[in-house]
């Protein structure tokens, strides 16, 4: 499961305990990258309060499943295939109705290049993603510019920012302590997104 100790949902006790109640999935299943905090459980929570208001807040305003698309985009760029596995499940999930733009987005990603099927605008955002997770430092304020000038108002591109930080963060948890997807749901996230403590996965 991973390269450290994790503490499972059967001999979980206390404050873990009562996490784990929080954010388990059918048959009281928890993601390995959520069990993988498990030592020290108040990065769980904080894990978890990212996690949920970044993807899954109705606050925000960029389409849920172009989030994920950035996500699973960002996940395939660090070479994370625990997160483009659990992420483009979840993004098959939400495109359900729409199987052709799937397939478009995910021959994008794993090509590495922008999404034909996509506007100006979309595509711009992957940009941004690219640019923030391989070349950070040459991150300037053009970037911010080009960013509005296609259409993104200044809230949105704090959802864009957020969103790729975080994936970059998990990618790097789940790379630097070895997560592996044995024993996960693949795809599923947490449920209610107009309330921002519903971390369940059921």
């Amino acid at each position: 499961m991973s390269w450290i100790k994790t503490i499972s949902f059967e001999n979980a006790t206390g404050r873990l305990k009562k996490i784990y109640d929080k954010v388990t999935g059918p048959d009281n299943n928890v993601d390995n990258v959520l069990m993988i905090h498990s030592l020290r459980p108040h990065t769980l929570v904080g894990h978890m309060s990212l996690y949920k208001n970044v993807i899954h807040n109705s606050s925000n305003t960029l389409p849920k499943w172009y989030l994920e698309s950035l996500g699973t985009y960002t996940s395939q760029l660090n070479e994370c295939d625990y997160c483009v596995q659990h992420h483009s499940k979840g993004l098959e999930r939400l495109l359900a109705n729409d199987p052709k733009l799937f397939s478009e987005i995910m021959e994008g990603i794993f090509k590495n290049k922008s999404i034909p099927s996509f506007d100006k605008k979309y595509k711009t955002g992957f940009d941004y993603a690219k640019k923030l997770t391989l070349s950070h430092t040459a991150i300037s304020e053009n970037d911010i510019i080009e960013l509005r000038n296609v259409g993104f108002d200044d809230g949105e591109i704090l959802e864009l920012n957020q969103l790729v930080s975080y994936f970059n963060y998990v990618n790097r948890t789940v790379l630097g302590l070895g997560v592996n997807t044995k024993g996960d749901i693949l795809g599923l996230s947490p449920n209610e997104s107009d309330n921002p403590n519903n971390w369940n996965h059921k």
